[in-house]
């Protein structure tokens, strides 16, 4: 018995082991392939050069990946998932004694963040070449975006209507965007001036919206 026990336990680790490497692989693949897609974009972007980039021969990758787009589902899912945790930080409901350059300035911060760390998240959800396999993903994500925003500026903005607010949401988050795409474009002390600018629009925009529901610095 005990010989047929030792002869067991290597083969039941075996399964874990794979899975853990399969894991490893994929994640090799999609930090190959959010480099390319940054670098070429989605459409111009082929396996062949993920797979370059990865390290691995193109049949490696198409032992995890059958194409390219499902890499790019498989790598925007994941960054969805991220960035739903990134906007509940930095959505939270705000102190009335808040001032609102803060308030504005810790959000920014935290969307920014991600951003930054994650440059295909806004290649592969706002591109012009957009996969049509994410597109579902990222309708959501900007639908639940635009409730929370709705929500924060809700309790900011009391005697606005919904139409009110919800305009205001949109627009919020187009600035956003708008300045999202000059931020990545640049590298250092000019990023920060960048994001700064961005702060300081959304602050002059708000502030006679809110008035003086929030504190004032």
């Amino acid at each position: 018995m005990s010989d047929t026990s030792e002869k067991e336990r290597p083969e039941k680790g075996q399964p874990r082991r794979r899975q853990a490497r399969g894991e490893r692989r994929i994640a090799q693949l999609l930090a190959a392939a959010a480099q390319v897609f940054c670098t070429t974009g989605y459409t111009a972007a082929s396996t062949n050069a993920i797979a370059r980039e990865a390290g691995v021969s193109p049949g490696t990758l198409y032992q995890f990946f059958p194409n390219k787009e499902a890499i790019a589902i498989e790598l925007g899912e994941r960054l969805v998932h991220e960035m739903r945790e990134a906007y509940g930080e930095a959505l939270a409901p705000v102190a009335p004694a808040t001032p609102l350059e803060e308030a504005v300035g810790a959000a920014v911060d935290r969307f920014m963040a991600f951003n930054t760390e994650h440059p295909v998240f806004f290649a592969l959800m706002h591109g012009p070449d957009m996969p049509g396999g994410i597109t579902e993903a990222h309708d959501q994500l900007h639908a639940t975006l635009v409730g929370r925003i709705e929500g924060l500026l809700a309790s900011l903005m009391p005697g606005a209507s919904p139409a009110d607010v919800t305009r205001t949401a949109h627009v919020c988050l187009g600035i956003y965007k708008a300045g999202l795409e000059l931020v990545l474009a640049h590298e250092g002390a000019e990023r920060a001036a960048y994001v700064q600018e961005v702060k300081d629009v959304l602050v002059r925009y708000l502030g006679p919206l809110v008035g003086d529901r929030l504190g004032r610095t």
